[in-house]
């Protein structure tokens, strides 16, 4: 038995993927973990409107009713911001017993990667991608999205990982199970609200038109994955010494209140939040919106390459 008697895709999303047009997967724990409601609302369709300005199709991918919904849309996203926190949070181990349990559920990089692909959506934007957090020595805590990027062939287009990570094992990580990482005009791993990480990307891409290359040598070699870093706009970054010492704050608090695993990310990025007084919040709403249009520009480049081999392969049957 496959998943897919348990996918669910929009009118507008089926008909666009099987006229080969550009479609751009979008996540949605950031709607119902990421930011609180009704920034949560306000964002999830910004972000699908940069996707359409940009020449593709959004799909917002939720699991809901018992089904992995792909294309939700209207009163279903209304219904995931509203539902926020109280909604569960859905990693590779909970997809089985949410959809038994009908849940609603927020996806994480990785089951939103799982789905798109199971969809066939080959390019996915999110804010920033789930990685080994600081400490992850003692509490082995590394996120489920790095070894997704290692065999779930889905480019993810993000701006870098989340500034509360450990970045340089997160990227440690992405070397040893194989995932090239792009920095999209770039030289330098974008850490989420700051432009820069300290670290250097695999490689440096230009143009939508190379990365899609890329994304699709990468597929057609059965290899999984790209991780495309797009930094956040300069006019909307935050200092790295500024937000690394709230970062540091929000770390302290969570150690003192014994947050961990899957409730961590939620709570440091709520504390921080917090602590910056929203200040973090509109610079995560900058850069999910700026990551939507590179996925979108990735996605029609993908799509016009492909179009030459589709054509082939129909003249054939």
């Amino acid at each position: 038995m496959t998943a897919k008697p348990y996918l669910s895709i929009s009118a507008e999303v089926k008909s666009a993927l099987a006229a080969n047009k550009p479609v751009v997967a979008l996540e949605s724990t950031i709607i119902t973990h990421g930011m609180p409601f009704p920034q949560n609302l306000e964002m999830a369709r910004n972000v699908e409107a940069v996707v359409r300005s940009n020449g593709a199709v959004p799909a917002t991918i939720v699991i809901m009713d018992g089904r992995f919904a792909v294309g939700v849309t209207g009163e279903d996203i209304e219904r995931l911001a509203q539902e926020g926190g109280k909604a569960a949070k859905a990693s590779r181990r909970d997809v089985a017993a949410l959809l038994v349990s009908g849940a609603v559920a927020g996806t994480t990089v990785a089951t939103t990667m799982q789905i798109a692909a199971l969809a066939g959506i080959k390019v996915f934007a999110t804010g920033g991608i789930g990685g080994v957090h600081r400490g992850a020595e003692e509490s082995f805590d590394i996120s489920a999205d790095l070894e997704e990027l290692a065999k779930t062939p889905v480019a993810v287009v993000c701006a870098g990982a989340k500034s509360i990570l450990d970045i340089g094992k997160t990227l440690e990580v992405l070397e040893t199970n194989g995932v090239p990482v792009l920095g999209y005009k770039t030289e330098d791993f974008p850490a989420f609200w700051a432009r820069k990480s300290g670290h250097k990307v695999d490689h440096r891409v230009e143009d939508a038109e190379t990365a899609a290359r890329i994304v699709a040598l990468q597929g057609d070699l059965g290899m999984g994955g790209v991780l495309i870093a797009n930094p956040i706009p300069e006019a909307d970054a935050l200092e790295s010494a500024f937000i690394e010492a709230e970062i540091a704050k929000a770390l302290a608090d969570a150690e003192a209140q014994r947050i961990t695993r899957k409730d961590l990310t939620p709570f440091l990025l709520q504390r921080i939040f917090e602590l910056t007084g929203g200040t973090s919040l509109k610079a995560n709403i900058a850069l999910v919106e700026n990551n939507a249009a590179v996925a979108a520009q990735i996605a029609v480049a993908l799509a016009r390459l492909t179009a030459p081999k589709l054509q082939a392969q129909a003249r054939r049957t």
